[in-house]
């Protein structure tokens, strides 16, 4: 007798809500390409004199070499070729793109969670670093990217570093506030009892950090790192921008813009998004593993 598989509760439960919100951002995007792409149809592809359908409008806008808002289906299809026509090291392909931003992110995101970690750990040991930090890495995230970038781009330029390296400052610059302001937070959440039975062990301030507080620093770690690496995707991208770049996805937005060529502006919108979140799923993977090896759940 034959059996129909189905799917585990537990993964039906997890990516049903998933499925449903990404259901509706399509077809709220399909609407909103018909919407926005209908006066340029009716403009430059039917005949109003003539007269049309809804339908013979629909398809129009559908289907517009340079829309306002090209739909779903056309960014899937510039995604697709753009993967699957051009070799991995050609300027058209995707991939070639990710690849530069992608260093220019991790490289920013490793720097500024270094100095995020360096800056917690001598503001929470230090009272005098608190009030003199703390409230002026605060003021630092107030101060727009977009302002910083050509300012950072063009001093680092002038001292010789060019390429990956002042895309990783802007990167790292985004990335160390969540990092700092989360393990503050983080090295002074041991109790008070804890942290007199360490000092009845006559333990120094090193072996109070290491058996104490970064392990009660953890569950506070992980969360800012995603927010970070999110955030350093986002400047390694701006800091494309200023400086006309020709490779990075910032580029492929930038050139995309040039020539009027929508439907390749929200091809590597989409991109980007996938790479964040694939970054993301990365640190969230490396969570699960450090505190099941911790013996969390």
């Amino acid at each position: 007798m034959a059996t129909t598989k189905t799917l585990p509760p537990r993964i039906v439960h997890d990516w049903l809500p998933v499925a449903v919100v990404l259901l509706a951002v399509v077809l709220a995007w399909y609407g909103a390409a018909w919407r926005l792409n209908a006066p340029g149809a009716i403009e430059r592809v039917l005949d109003e004199e003539a007269g049309y359908t809804q339908m013979e409008l629909f398809e129009a806008t559908m289907a517009m070499e340079r829309p306002l808002m090209p739909a779903p289906h056309q960014v899937a299809m510039d995604f697709y070729e753009s993967l699957t026509e051009w070799p991995v090291d050609s300027p058209r392909n995707l991939m070639y793109h990710v690849v530069v931003t992608g260093q220019s992110t991790l490289l920013g995101f490793a720097l500024g969670t270094l100095l995020g970690l360096v800056l917690s750990v001598l503001i929470v040991h230090s009272r005098t670093l608190d009030k003199a930090l703390l409230p002026w890495i605060v003021a630092s995230q107030t101060v727009p990217v977009l302002a910083i970038a050509p300012i950072v781009l063009v001093v680092l330029g002038s001292l010789g570093f060019a390429g990956t390296a002042p895309k990783a400052f802007i990167a790292m610059y985004l990335c160390f506030f969540p990092v700092t302001v989360a393990m503050v937070q983080g090295l002074r959440s041991p109790q008070k009892i804890e942290m007199e039975m360490m000092h009845t062990y006559a333990a120094s301030r090193w072996h109070t950090l290491w058996l104490l507080r970064l392990p009660a620093a953890l569950p506070f770690l992980f969360p800012a790192l995603r927010v970070g690496v999110a955030a350093g995707l986002v400047g390694a991208m701006v800091a494309e921008l200023p400086t006309g770049a020709q490779a990075g996805l910032g580029a492929r937005l930038l050139t995309g813009s040039y020539y009027g060529q929508t439907t390749q502006i929200w091809s590597a919108l989409v991109m980007s998004a996938l790479l964040g979140l694939a970054l993301t799923g990365i640190v969230a993977g490396v969570e699960r593993l450090v505190l099941r090896s911790r013996g969390g759940v």
